[in-house]
């Protein structure tokens, strides 16, 4: 993507401050560039590169919330404000059930907080704001299109995400802004999906709301008290009413365990799975990571079960260095 200066969306596109009940730039001036490097041989690198670029939001003083893909494993990160400041930041904890990620200026943060709403607030046909760093030039006319359950095949859940449609091209890290200028979620992926007829393609975001019970512990401490869910590294697809698994993590459990791609998941525990949620939800029932997982699945024709021993994800990366 070109830098700021370089693009910008149509006059009708962007959002019309004299519509708005709040000020609009002020809003617009508390999501800056995100930029991070990651070393090569990170965990992370071959699926999410070694450079990442994209957004955070200040929720408070230096404090910068994002999408943690943007952080994991980041050796350097740097924040640049709509205004040119340019400051390094750290690395504070990526929590992976959300998803959010968070960091810390290192310096003072020559940029206002943006004050933060509540997800429950928005339903589908809600006009928003998605912004990316850059100002207005970045910020788009947005409708929510659909608040509902997200799986990601990297084994991720959530139970009420928000998605929004037209699709925003920063949509990493990027704002979704409320009617009253409040901070609604946090844009994490691209999507194309069919809307009755219609084939709509938009963005979706992790809802604020997930933020507020953890973000004590994370700052605390960079992760919060809760058990760690356990991990596969299997990366599984919903195919013609099944789930196929398309891809292993190097070096992860599933992959020690003996799942190849290609095989059928059919159940966990001695309980059919239903699709990709499903799978999520049993395997997580099992208990914290470590748990031993009991899989059946379909090979050839033939049915294959396996054991596999789960771990904790975050065991698999580079830890933020201490600055």
């Amino acid at each position: 993507m070109s830098e700021p200066e370089q693009w910008s969306f149509p006059q009708e596109m962007q959002p019309q401050a004299a519509k708005l009940r709040f000020d609009l730039d002020a809003a617009l001036d508390a999501v800056l560039m995100l930029r991070s490097e990651v070393p090569e041989d990170a965990f992370t690198a071959q699926i999410l590169g070694t450079e990442r670029a994209g957004s955070g939001v200040v929720i408070d003083d230096g404090l910068v919330l994002t999408i943690g893909y943007l952080i994991s494993e980041a050796s350097t990160i740097w924040l640049s404000t709509n205004a040119g400041q340019v400051i390094a930041g750290h690395a504070l904890a990526y929590d992976q059930p959300s998803g959010f990620g968070l960091v810390q200026a290192l310096g003072r943060l020559e940029a206002p907080a943006l004050a933060r709403g509540t997800a429950a607030s928005c339903s589908a046909g809600d006009g928003v704001i998605v912004a990316g760093h850059g100002g207005r030039a970045h910020a788009l006319e947005a409708q929510v299109f659909a608040r509902r359950e997200f799986a990601g095949y990297w084994e991720y859940l959530l139970d009420d995400a928000i998605f929004t449609t037209p699709a925003h091209p920063l949509w990493g890290g990027a704002a979704v802004i409320g009617a009253d200028g409040r901070l609604l979620g946090i844009g994490s992926l691209f999507v194309e999906e069919m809307v009755g007829e219609r084939k709509v393609e938009g963005n979706m975001a992790v809802p604020i709301d997930l933020l507020e019970p953890i973000l004590d512990e994370l700052l605390r401490s960079g992760r919060t008290g809760r058990a760690p869910r356990p991990w596969l590294g299997l990366y599984a697809t919903e195919l013609e009413r099944r789930l196929v698994v398309a891809g292993l993590a190097p070096g992860g459990p599933a992959a020690r365990a003996g799942l190849r791609v290609g095989d059928t998941l059919a159940q966990v525990a001695g309980e059919p799975v239903a699709g990709l949620a499903d799978l999520f939800r049993k395997v997580w029932r099992l208990g914290p990571a470590g748990v031993e997982v009991p899989l059946a699945l379909a090979r050839n024709g033939k049915r294959v079960e396996l054991r596999v021993a789960s771990i904790d994800r975050a065991d698999m990366l580079k830890k933020p260095a201490l600055h």
